[in-house]
């Protein structure tokens, strides 16, 4: 099991959610909505970086972390699990 952080912004027509370690993105109309999907991405993204052998962790940079770069843009931030189930084949 996988902890990191979520990042939820305010845009224009609705929310962005960043996952700074992975930097996988996602949008919704709602904070909610977002979150979801970047749930979903970030389990996508994690999938295929074990299934094609590479590595997972991608940091945004810090100036690029919208905690630091606006962060009077930040709606929510949040932690967040991800369960990859592992199976080896021969």
């Amino acid at each position: 099991m996988f902890v990191f952080t979520g990042v939820v912004v305010e845009e224009a027509g609705g929310y962005t959610a960043l996952c700074p370690e992975l930097d996988v993105a996602s949008e919704g109309t709602t904070i909610e909505q977002a979150k979801m999907m970047l749930l979903e991405a970030a389990t996508l993204h994690m999938e295929g970086c074990f299934e094609d052998g590479l590595p997972y962790l991608r940091p945004v940079p810090r100036a690029d972390d919208p905690r630091e770069a606006s962060p009077e843009g930040v709606a929510e931030v949040f932690r967040f699990t991800v369960d990859v189930d592992i199976r080896a084949h021969a």
